[in-house]
């Protein structure tokens, strides 16, 4: 049998050899289709590549009879319909390490050009200046770079730096202090990094948590004369807040490849002389360009010569019967899962996933990537998803458990999900209710009922009278409506807990008022 496979976007021919030299597979590199033709075309194959340029909309996948997998030569997958993709049992694949290298180079390129002032003194000797004076720069020997984002390119990054003599201090929501040892790296939080800090880089993926991450408080902390790269993404400095900065000489310098909204030829820190900047080209290389598309060729012709992909960025295919049994238990996994990651502030360092009562003998994969999708969901946001979920969580050294049981304690069904930390471990558990839905049962040692959904507050308190009225007052006195209200206790007048259901997110001032509070001693606000 012979597989075709459609080309839609400009690829080299070095980065599809994959595909031309295996057996059985027909390549037709086609670009420039219009939508309504790639409709018409793609009925007549079985693997698409794409780029960013074409737009795989749920019409096209919907034509795709034959069409078994979807690549994407690149990290993003925005331009394709994933959803629509898993319904019609399309696997996707992109490349997701294929562009470290060229995105750490050009940030090392950046700050280095940014030390020196190389553009600034090219632009002057292109208007037939010879100025030396004006462009004096900065050794980067023995300099402090703080690294925010210790993912692969974060971690290319603080390697080169290393050995041009910097010293490091890096924060990642997934670094401890024995995995920064390890790396030859100083460990800190995100106040400690841009407080020691000669040079910043930023290497976040932008989330709720991450934008404006860097904004005017953020500046105010940090070192006078700090230089400041970003080649992550747009949106993760306020760059209203980073022109003032620079202005007002706080800021020494910034080099920019990404902007909140690109193109920005006519953003206002490109009229800045200390500003440094490049139109997104963290992976604009040829050699980047060439390995991205060899890592989803692979993919296809592993598919289609009925191996394993490797990057898969949708949910894999399961049998319609194990489906029916584990579907309704996906939302409580993930809800489970997010329930944690909000309660700690620390790094997990162990998963442990415990099922029990009608789950006992049911093929629990599924639910585990769920459950870890919602763990780590906080920090990834979109780029984590139920097939790359323990991937990622095993790369930031992660362990990850499964266990069984057919004992409930009272349950048809239980799921217990703990995560262990430096200084301990927390758990929480729930289940399904017949005709109620997702509960959440357990937290810590305390027995609760509450739906696993929408605004909560999270507090740990004292048991003592009136502690209750005193929270119902002030969030009164904040305008936020309390919807439900769970109490648990170890003991009379011992450690106890509030969980509350809100109509709204609580603030800092908001928590702030609440912490302030006799007998209060954590407030956490989640958004479930």
């Amino acid at each position: 049998m012979t597989f075709r496979v459609l080309i839609s976007d400009p690829l080299s021919e070095d980065g599809i050899f994959p595909l031309r030299e295996a057996e059985k597979i027909e390549v037709d590199m086609i670009t420039d289709l219009t939508p309504e033709q790639l409709v018409e075309k793609i009925k007549d194959y079985d693997a698409l590549l794409v780029r960013s340029q074409t737009k795989v909309t749920r019409e096209i996948i919907a034509q795709g009879e034959k069409l078994k997998i979807i690549g994407r030569a690149g990290v993003g997958v925005d331009n394709i319909d994933l959803e629509a993709a898993t319904e019609h049992g399309v696997i996707v694949v992109n490349a997701p390490d294929g562009n470290t290298n060229s995105a750490a180079e050009h940030s090392m390129a950046m700050l280095m050009s940014l030390a020196r002032k190389i553009p600034q003194a090219y632009n002057a000797l292109m208007q037939k200046k010879w100025d030396r004076k004006s462009y004096v720069g900065v050794e980067v020997k023995g300099k402090t770079l703080g690294v925010i984002g210790m993912g692969r390119i974060g971690r290319e990054v603080a390697m080169r730096a290393k050995g041009q003599r910097m010293k490091i201090i890096a924060y990642d929501p997934f670094l401890t202090e024995d995995k920064a040892e390890q790396l030859g790296v100083a460990y800190g939080s995100v106040e400690d990094v841009i407080k020691a800090a000669d040079f910043i880089t930023m290497h976040t993926p932008l989330l709720e948590e991450t934008k404006h991450l860097i904004d005017a408080k953020a500046f105010e902390k940090m070192k006078d004369g700090v230089q400041i790269v970003n080649c992550a993404r747009g949106g993760i400095i306020d760059e209203d807040a980073l022109y003032d900065a620079i202005v007002s000489g706080k800021v020494a310098g910034a080099a920019l490849d990404v902007f909140e909204e690109e193109p920005a030829t006519d953003h206002k820190l490109l009229e800045l002389p200390q500003v440094i900047a490049t139109p997104h080209l963290g992976a604009s290389t040829v050699e980047a360009q060439e390995s991205v598309a060899i890592d989803v060729s692979h993919d296809v012709v592993r598919l289609l010569t009925g191996g394993l992909v490797r990057n898969p960025v949708n949910l894999p295919s399961v049998s319609k019967d194990l489906m029916l049994k584990i579907e309704p238990y996906f939302y409580l996994a993930e809800k489970l899962g997010l329930f944690l990651t909000h309660s700690t502030e620390e790094v997990i360092e162990e998963i442990t996933i415990y099922y029990a009562g009608e789950l006992y003998e049911v093929e629990v994969t599924p639910l585990t990537r769920n459950t870890i999708k919602g763990l780590l969901k906080r920090h990834f946001g979109d780029h984590i998803n139920d097939v790359n979920a323990a991937y990622l969580a095993e790369q930031r050294g992660i362990v990850i458990n499964e266990q069984k049981t057919s004992t409930t304690k009272g349950f048809t069904n239980l799921i217990t999900v703990e995560v262990k930390t430096k200084s301990g471990t927390k758990t929480v558990a729930g289940t399904l209710l017949n005709g109620l839905g997702a509960r959440i049962v357990k937290v810590e040692e305390y027995s609760v009922d509450v739906v696993p959904e929408g605004h909560l507050v999270f507090i740990h308190h004292k048991d003592q009278p009136g502690a209750i009225g005193k929270v119902g007052s002030i969030l009164a006195e904040h305008d936020i409506n309390i919807a439900t209200m769970q109490v648990g206790r170890a003991g009379v007048g011992g450690e106890a807990i509030m969980l509350l259901t809100v109509d709204k997110l609580l603030d800092e001032a908001d928590i702030k008022a609440l912490t302030e509070l006799p007998d209060i001693n954590k407030v956490t606000a989640m958004n479930l």
